[in-house]
């Protein structure tokens, strides 16, 4: 496999590449550029943090499981590339070094690299730009300062020129990187027995973490056709491409959505969100995945495609069994649809760490209450029900009894209270590290009080009623 792509800066075009090669590892043994760390080699701890530009965006990766095919097209930039091209530090760099945040120095590049491309962008939220650079042995406080103190300077010129010079590279085609769903369809019909590249941040453990060998890989990256998002001709649906990074979903999500997002908010970290793709977190099929339970509340559907052929189903019909899902051989997910609005969908995930942590359970939950006060949220009737988790049970999974127990009932606490022993009619967790399996039962019921309370107006997220 042959590729194209920028290196701060400069162009580079490799030939005969490996594609299971890392970034990092190539940037660390070919390049020589060692500034770029190796801490987990898994997408968690931001050591490895680069930037990644597109035509039209800029944005922080992990190099520890971005693959090389993936940089076909794009511009890259290590925090050699971070500075100027004749040694001018980067706003963020003076920052780090006028208030002391380099701690003990391993992780300051992935630290810089990450507050560069948030101040390319003009993000100021940066607790939630550096959630994913995990290092907190010392001096956190001053790379928060840092931050805040470089947020408003100007952004150096050399930082602006990567979109438009990866808009401008000439790129050959080539075989195993589609440029459309179509070239995806007829590539995957010849060889369904691929592995379909999104993010990679799965993929990329199964290379780093299980030392899998994978002969043959399908990269997604340059199929822009799955990387929209539209709506229907009366606005009452999106379309969604299975190719919408997780960055996208929650720039969506905001705008519809507002628990969702919030949801998508502690998927990853800004790193994993940049690479990881919708279609990818569903087909990968995982029980603690955190889209499927908000897409299956919502009623969303699957579009997926083999060659030529099309069909449809349910979101909740695709997961069928622990590591079963009903996908054929050569078939892809090519969208995802789901309503523009759904004012009573609330997403609540409880793990052990607030950001960046996988679920112990997550359960969204979609109601609709007819007549009663405040806005029929107390003392109405349900009159439709969706309830979806994930973490209890080997698939992502509806509360079928649940729901029953709540259909054409009071919307009041004592209906909770009857409805609370159909919660082990649906689900039968797991006991493992995250979680034991009577907590996860008692949990879910609790997120069903907190729904309630919380469609009262009252305050039940963590950050609103911690002093």
């Amino acid at each position: 496999m042959d590729i194209t792509f920028l290196l701060n800066g400069e162009s580079v075009e490799l030939r005969g590449i490996d594609p299971m090669m890392t970034a990092l590892d190539w940037l660390r043994e070919t390049r020589r550029l060692t500034g770029t760390k190796e801490g987990c080699n898994e997408g968690d701890c931001g050591a490895c943090t680069v930037m990644l530009s597109c035509a039209t965006t800029s944005q922080a990766v992990n190099a520890c499981i971005l693959l090389l095919p993936q940089l076909h097209g794009r511009a890259l930039r290590t925090i050699e590339g971070i500075s100027g091209p004749d040694g001018q530090l980067h706003p963020v760099q003076q920052a780090m070094i006028t208030h002391h945040g380099s701690q003990c120095g391993f992780c300051t590049p992935g630290f810089v690299a990450s507050m560069a491309v948030a101040h390319l962008n003009g993000e100021t939220d940066h607790e939630t730009a550096l959630a994913g650079n995990l290092c907190r042995c010392t001096g956190y406080a001053p790379i928060l300062r840092a931050a805040r103190d470089s947020q408003n300077l100007p952004v150096p010129a050399w930082m602006h020129t990567d979109q438009q010079a990866a808009a401008a590279l000439a790129c050959p085609p080539q075989a195993w990187l589609p440029e459309s769903s179509d070239a995806l369809a007829a590539l995957y019909m010849q060889h369904p027995d691929a592995t379909l590249v999104g993010g990679a941040t799965d993929v990329g453990l199964w290379i780093t973490k299980q030392m899998r060998a994978l002969p043959k890989m399908i990269f997604l990256h340059r199929a822009r056709d799955l990387q929209t998002i539209t709506p229907s001709d009366d606005g009452a649906t999106l379309r969604i491409g299975a190719g919408v990074s997780m960055a996208q979903m929650l720039q969506m999500a905001a705008r519809h959505h507002p628990s969702y997002a919030a949801l998508i908010r502690r998927y990853g970290s800004a790193q994993v969100r940049a690479a990881a793709t919708l279609g990818g977190n569903i087909a990968n099929g995982s029980p603690i995945g955190d889209n499927p339970p908000a897409l299956i509340a919502l009623g969303a559907t699957l579009h997926l495609r083999r060659g030529d052929a099309r069909r449809t189903l349910p979101a909740e019909a695709f997961f069928l069994d622990y590591g079963k899902q009903d996908r054929q051989a050569g078939e892809f997910i090519e969208a995802i649809t789901l309503p523009s609005a759904a004012p009573n969908l609330r997403c609540y995930k409880l793990s052990k760490r607030f950001d960046q942590d996988i679920s112990a359970l997550c359960g969204c939950f979609n109601l609709h209450i007819e007549g009663g006060t405040e806005g029929g949220t107390k003392g109405g009737i349900v009159r439709a029900a969706r309830i979806a988790f994930g973490g209890m049970a080997g698939i992502p999974k509806r509360a079928h009894h649940v729901e029953q127990a709540l259909l054409g009932q009071t919307w009041d606490l004592d209906t909770l209270a009857r409805a609370q022993h159909a919660w082990a009619d649906d689900f039968t967790p797991l006991s493992d590290m995250r979680a034991s399996a009577a907590y996860r039962l008692d949990s879910a019921h609790g997120l069903l009080l907190r729904y309630f309370h919380d469609l009262a107006g009252q305050a039940t997220h963590l950050h609103e009623v911690m002093p």
